[in-house]
């Protein structure tokens, strides 16, 4: 295939202007694409090249990396012969499947939550105001279950907050859109203090959050402030960004709310995106009925 590398560009010039993708998807199908070009060379691409390449990427990634790579591969070069630019796309010849283990979300036990955010409002007493920048990050990834890329993305044309609410207009993933809204009067008060002392960066940046430089927070920079409270808590549990969203979705789900507004907070487009989360709920339903119920205490001697 002739000069596969402008194939390339012009795919991902297609999926940034034309289907809008985050800046993060495209990133990541460079990635995937550069990585197969590289692995391509100047090798004729046919269905026994694309298994060579299937194996090597189980042998150096992860099941559901692989699978995420191979899918960005695949939907390349369909859309290549979409546009008649293939005339034989060797996915057509090729049946391969990449078992991922299942795997439940990962969730932050309440007490360690608990222990996070006292750990942050308590170093609050310092006055440094990116402590204060630290709670919000904190709050927010807990309070509302968005993703860490949402979080940095927060611009003040969908950050809306008075002394009764707090409005998110969050862009999810595939441009959908989802409105979070936040009563707390404690968090409301947070807010609006931050929105003050960040006032002159908030307007000359129209973002919402910044690291200590004044730039724009970065994913990057929430993971290492999560670390920061994590050593202050003493703790080895191993904690990230989007585990707070999955302890959010999880929480919900124990406490009653119905499957389909955890979907909306969340913004996934399948209900079967979101029941993931019923097992470690159910999990947690079936500890509780062990300890708590009754017959747990009574023992009869046949």
């Amino acid at each position: 295939m002739h000069n596969l590398s402008s194939y390339v560009e012009s795919y991902l010039e297609t999926c940034e202007y034309g289907k809008k993708l985050s800046p993060l998807t495209i990133k990541a199908y460079r990635t995937d694409l550069v990585q197969f070009l590289e692995f391509v060379s100047d090798k004729k691409i046919d269905s026994e090249l694309l298994k060579q390449y299937v194996k090597y990427l189980n042998q150096r990634f992860s099941p559901k990396s692989a699978k995420r790579k191979l899918a960005s591969i695949r939907a390349f070069f369909f859309t290549m012969e979409l546009e008649g630019d293939l005339m034989d796309n060797p996915f057509n010849k090729l049946r391969i499947h990449i078992t991922v283990p299942h795997q439940l979300p990962r969730i932050i036990p309440d007490q360690l939550v608990q222990s996070l955010l006292q750990s942050a409002y308590s170093a609050y007493k310092t006055g440094k105001r990116e402590v204060l920048r630290d709670i919000i990050v904190l709050e927010l990834l807990f309070g509302t279950g968005i993703r860490v890329s949402e979080l940095c993305s927060l611009t003040t044309d969908c950050f809306y907050v008075d002394h009764e609410k707090l409005r998110l207009l969050i862009m999810g993933k595939g441009s959908k859109e989802r409105v979070i809204q936040i009563t707390t009067p404690d968090l409301l008060m947070l807010v609006n203090l931050y929105c003050r002392e960040y006032a002159d960066e908030i307007q000359n940046t129209n973002k919402i959050l910044f690291n200590q430089r004044g730039c724009p927070l970065s994913p990057q920079s929430v993971r290492l402030i999560i670390n920061k409270y994590m050593k202050r808590v003493q703790s080895n549990y191993h904690v990230t960004p989007h585990m707070f969203r999955h302890t959010f979705a999880t929480s919900l789900l124990e406490a009653g709310m119905d499957i389909r507004y955890i979907q909306s907070l969340l913004g996934h487009s399948s209900i079967s995106t979101t029941q993931i989360y019923t097992n470690v709920a159910l999990q947690k339903q079936t500890m509780l009925l062990a300890e708590k119920h009754p017959r747990s205490k009574m023992v009869f001697t046949l």
